[in-house]
């Protein structure tokens, strides 16, 4: 017999609530009726680049503040009323950890959102370490562990769940996606900006290398007089990115380090196309953005990188340029091409990607999450 009644869950652990991931998924599972419960802790306030915490003491500080959460969330968790399933949000790799004991005593079954893999991240995108080096090693066997302590893994895209399955040696069963959607209150379209001239291309991120920014900055030194470029973001390839400048002197290029998150819709609302990811690494291939997604949500033309990820969501066409990676002609005849676009009536103010709102927003994410859920509980029956 199918499971029907409403699903409570307990959403366990250190989970970054600053990011879009966590508060998508929670507020997707709320939208389909399941009963969430939050045992959060956050030593991650404040932090917006993880990779950017620099220095011993800054690095022990947050050492001691995430580890110190534990012993409160295990007395708060030991306390909560009966539940299906506990539910561990990104990063939650030492988080698993620490519930899998509790949740096996109480009989519940484990979902992990590992989103985005510590490994792959730190070792192979963006090569902070060797992968010989013994942390590397180190690391690559805590996901091993971790992915078999769980009885689900979700990733964001289907061309990820399939790097975790070969990667770790999953079965197809226990890695499952679940995109990552965008939140519509906070990208909604809005009335069109006021009448500008020039064509403004926009540009957000945290500078890393999936990123592709240096293909950015050499594509805005082949755009004219006529094309603006808003580029907002700091991080690893910062540095790189403003040697490119100093040397290509793009000719209209504003470089904001960051704004706020709230401010994004107005940059978004104010821009004639809105950039995606333009990097040549193998994640870069995998994946699809949270700022691709607000991009669609915010009805706002695109231009990314080709991939078998974006694949998955989106097909080359008037209101979306899928271009190859790292080509900073591809982006500057991409744009070149919009730019001709945005001069038929009506164009440049429409909402674009009207057919994709619904299902990038929470109600449809909440549907395939919690298909994915009740299997689980299921499953334990």
């Amino acid at each position: 017999m199918g499971y029907s009644r409403r699903m409570k869950i307990v959403a366990f652990g250190t989970c970054d609530t600053g990011k879009p991931r966590a508060r998508i998924l929670l507020s997707a599972l709320r939208s389909r009726g399941v009963e969430v419960s939050e045992c959060f802790a956050n030593p991650w306030s404040g932090i917006e680049d993880k990779s950017q915490v620099h220095g011993i003491m800054a690095k022990l500080r947050l050492l001691l503040r995430w580890l110190g959460a534990y012993p409160a969330l295990i007395w708060r968790y030991l306390r909560l009323p009966k539940h299906d399933l506990v539910f561990v949000g990104y990063p939650g790799l030492i988080d698993v950890f620490v519930i899998w004991p509790l949740a096996r005593l109480r009989g519940v079954p484990v979902v992990w959102d590992i989103f985005i893999s510590l490994y792959n991240t730190i070792i192979e995108d963006r090569r902070m370490l060797s992968p010989a080096n013994p942390l590397a090693r180190l690391l690559y066997g805590m996901e091993y562990l971790a992915l078999r302590l769980v009885d689900l893994a979700i990733i964001d895209t289907e061309a990820h769940a399939k790097y975790i399955r070969e990667t770790w040696k999953r079965p197809a069963r226990l890695v499952a996606s679940v995109p990552v959607g965008a939140e519509p209150e906070a990208f909604a379209p809005t009335a069109p900006a006021p009448a500008h001239d020039g064509f403004r291309v926009l540009f957000y991120g945290q500078f890393i290398p999936l990123h592709g920014v240096d293909t950015i900055a050499r594509a805005a030194a082949l755009t004219g007089d006529d094309v603006t470029w808003t580029v907002i973001g700091k991080g690893q390839e910062q540095q790189r990115f403003a040697r490119l400048l100093d040397e290509l002197h793009p000719p209209r290029l504003e470089w904001l380090e960051w704004v706020d998150y709230a401010a994004l819709r107005d940059y978004l609302n104010a821009c004639d196309v809105a950039l995606g990811i333009f990097g040549d690494t193998d994640k870069a291939a995998r994946v699809i953005p949270n700022k691709v997604y607000q991009i669609l949500m915010a009805g706002r033309p695109l231009i990314t990188r080709d991939s078998a990820a974006i694949r998955e969501l989106l097909d080359d066409g008037p209101d979306c340029r899928l271009i190859p990676a790292a080509d900073p002609r591809a982006l500057a005849d991409a744009i070149h091409a919009m730019q001709e676009q945005a001069n038929q009536p009506g164009w440049r103010d429409a909402p674009h990607h009207q057919g994709l709102r619904a299902a990038i927003g929470p109600e449809a994410i909440g549907t395939r999450l919690l298909a994915l859920l009740r299997a689980v509980v299921e499953s334990r029956h």
